[in-house]
C-alpha cells in the first residue's frame, strides 16, 4: 500500500524550517536548497510545493499568522476570568516574552522588512493587522462597555504599544519585565479613564 503523505503538514513544515532560518538571519540570503536542508528534505522536495522563493514566502506569512493566532488564543484561554484578563493576555501574546515569542517576532520583523519591498506581502500584513486591530477592538469593548467611544482607538494605541515594546525587548532597550510592566500601566490608564454616561 502506498504511503500516505500529509501534503498540509509537509508544506508546515517547509514553512516552519523557512521560519527557523529567518528568526536566526532574516529573509534576503535564504534560499530554497537552506530551507530544504533546514526542513531535512530535499530541495526537489521544496520546490514540489512551492515553485519559487515567493511561493514559500506567501505561504509562510500564512503559516506565522496562524501560530500568532493560536499563541494568542492560548493564552486568552488560560487567562482568569474577564475581559480585562483577556485583552491583558491577548498582548502579552504579542510580546517576545519567551524563546516562541522571540522567535516569531523575529521572523515577523524579517517579513516586515520583505514587505516594504513586497507590495503582495505588504497587503497580507495590512490584512493581519486589520483583524488583530478588530480583535483587539472586539477586547476593549468587552472589557470597558460603558467607557470608551472608540475602541479601534484605543486598540491602535495598545497595539502601537506592543509594536514598540517588542523592538524594544528585542533590541535590549526594556527587559520582558519591564515591558510587561509599561504595558500594564496603559491599561490601568484605560481603567482609569473617564467613562460616557
Amino acid at each position: 500500500m502506498p504511503k500516505q503523505v500529509d501534503h498540509e503538514q509537509r508544506r508546515r513544515e517547509i514553512a516552519a524550517a523557512l521560519c527557523r532560518l529567518a528568526s536566526e538571519r532574516g529573509l534576503e540570503g535564504v534560499s530554497l536548497g537552506e530551507v530544504a536542508a533546514e526542513a531535512g528534505v530535499s530541495k526537489g522536495l521544496v520546490q514540489h510545493y512551492f515553485r519559487n522563493k515567493d511561493l514559500m514566502l506567501s505561504y509562510a506569512t500564512g503559516y506565522l499568522r496562524e501560530r500568532v493566532e493560536q499563541r494568542i488564543a492560548a493564552r486568552t484561554a488560560d487567562a482568569p476570568a474577564g475581559p480585562r484578563a483577556a485583552l491583558r493576555a491577548a498582548l502579552l501574546a504579542l510580546l517576545p516574552l519567551d524563546p516562541d515569542g522571540r522567535t516569531e517576532s523575529l521572523v515577523a520583523n524579517a517579513f516586515l522588512f520583505r514587505a516594504l519591498k513586497d507590495p503582495a506581502m505588504a497587503e497580507r500584513f495590512r490584512e493581519g493587522h486589520a483583524l488583530l486591530r478588530d480583535a483587539v477592538a472586539g477586547w476593549v469593548e468587552a472589557a470597558y462597555p460603558t467607557g470608551h467611544a472608540n475602541p479601534a482607538q484605543e486598540a491602535d494605541l495598545l497595539l502601537a504599544v506592543v509594536s514598540g515594546l517588542a523592538d524594544a525587548v528585542l533590541l535590549g532597550h526594556h527587559t520582558s519585565e519591564a515591558a510587561v510592566a509599561i504595558l500594564d500601566r496603559q491599561l490601568d490608564r484605560l481603567d482609569r479613564a473617564p467613562r460616557e454616561t
